[in-house]
């Protein structure tokens, strides 16, 4: 018998993956594992999906980052700026998405918030929502500051404007 370094399912001799989780069987016997005798080699390796900095070229991002803060700094206006200026750089065009994402999110929920404005709860919730909106707008900016491409947190999940 084997057993599956990753999951510890037993498995047959013969068998080159586990039935359970596909990961490769590397001949380990049962009797090592029960005895303490193996310890798994396996790194575990994370990849984070909302970083897209390797996809833009190092010049693209050095000649372009000021121009990728402005969205961040002025809001709508900053928004059109650097529309207007983009010069054919896909790294302002991802920070202009991003910063488009978090200023139609701050007015969907300034909208509601306006409309429901006689009750109590929905003003006070709007103006958390639109604080915490704020600080992503910041963790953004600093992001370009550091010359990354990352997608801001809570953001990332709306899908419109991929």
């Amino acid at each position: 018998m084997k057993i599956c370094p990753k999951c510890g399912n037993q498995c047959a001799d013969e068998v080159s993956f586990c039935s359970v989780c596909g990961t490769a069987m590397n001949g380990v016997p049962v009797s090592d594992v029960q005895q303490g005798q193996y310890v798994s080699q396996q790194s575990v390796v994370y990849v984070d999906t909302t970083d897209h900095t390797a996809e833009f070229d190092k010049k693209d991002i050095s000649d372009n980052k000021v121009l990728a803060m402005v969205p961040y700094l002025l809001g709508w206006i900053g928004i059109i700026v650097a529309l207007l200026a983009i010069n054919n750089s896909k790294y302002v065009a991802f920070h202009v998405k991003q910063a488009l994402k978090i200023e139609v999110l701050s007015a969907i929920v300034g909208i509601c918030t306006l409309v429901l404005f006689f009750t109590i709860i929905v003003p006070i919730a709007g103006a958390v929502c639109l604080v915490i909106l704020f600080v992503i707008k910041i963790i953004s900016f600093f992001s370009v500051c550091s010359g990354k491409a990352k997608e801001p947190p809570i953001v990332k999940s709306f899908g419109f404007l991929k």
